[in-house]
């Protein structure tokens, strides 16, 4: 099998919750409404595999109707943190002339700040409706799921003229499988066991630096 290597310019794509970051920041807004353990559950689930992804995110973004707008800038401040290695992997490979997407079924809030802070190169993920400072209940436009994530890396790689012998994802839930399936490397990243079956590659202990590893 060949891998992508630095060597040439690539493509790199990845998920946003418990992946670039450590936490699921759906579960984090939840927290603000104490139902955090509700919401948590549910996440879990669709991660598994066992929930239709788009299905349970509208259900659980149903649960967060009235809640105060602000809360998403204090989750950022407050809640998140990078996943270690995050920083290094992206001004790497950066440096070796790859491109570097952001593709998630969380929200653009928290996505847009990690396009400008990374220097990402795309971002995808699903806009909360919010009216009056606060948020209705309701997700704006189709919401993005592991179709949308397999179909946005064929576009960017087609868009940024790379290879598909050149593209890596790294995922950690069964709404990633497609687009760890479609890139020449697909790398499960502390990653449920479905996920792990699924791929040739799997990272089950240190940080995103290490995907640069599995790069000849």
């Amino acid at each position: 099998m060949i891998k992508p290597t630095l060597n040439k310019p690539g493509l790199l794509f990845m998920d946003m919750d418990s992946t670039l970051i450590r936490c699921e920041c759906i579960d984090e807004i939840a927290d603000f409404m104490g139902i955090k353990h509700e919401i948590s559950e549910i996440t879990k689930r669709a991660m598994r595999g066992e929930l239709d992804f788009a299905a349970s995110l509208t259900e659980r973004v149903q649960l967060l109707a009235g809640l105060d707008a602000s809360v998403l800038e204090t989750v950022y401040k407050e809640r998140i943190e990078l996943t270690e290695g995050a920083e290094t992997l992206i001004k790497t490979l950066k440096t070796n002339g790859w491109k570097v997407g952001l593709v998630s079924g969380g929200f653009t809030y928290f996505t847009d700040k990690f396009r400008e802070r990374l220097g990402l190169d795309f971002t995808l993920s699903n806009r909360l409706e919010v009216h009056n400072s606060r948020l209705t209940g309701s997700v704006l436009g189709d919401i993005v799921d592991a179709e949308s994530k397999r179909r946005a890396l064929l576009e960017q790689a087609d868009i940024f003229s790379i290879p598909m012998s050149q593209t890596v994802a790294i995922g950690d839930g069964a709404n990633d499988l497609p687009m760890l399936g479609a890139a020449a490397m697909g790398v499960a990243f502390h990653a449920k066991p479905r996920v792990q079956e699924a791929v040739h590659y799997a990272i089950n202990s240190g940080g995103l630096e290490k995907v640069l590893d599995l790069l000849g």
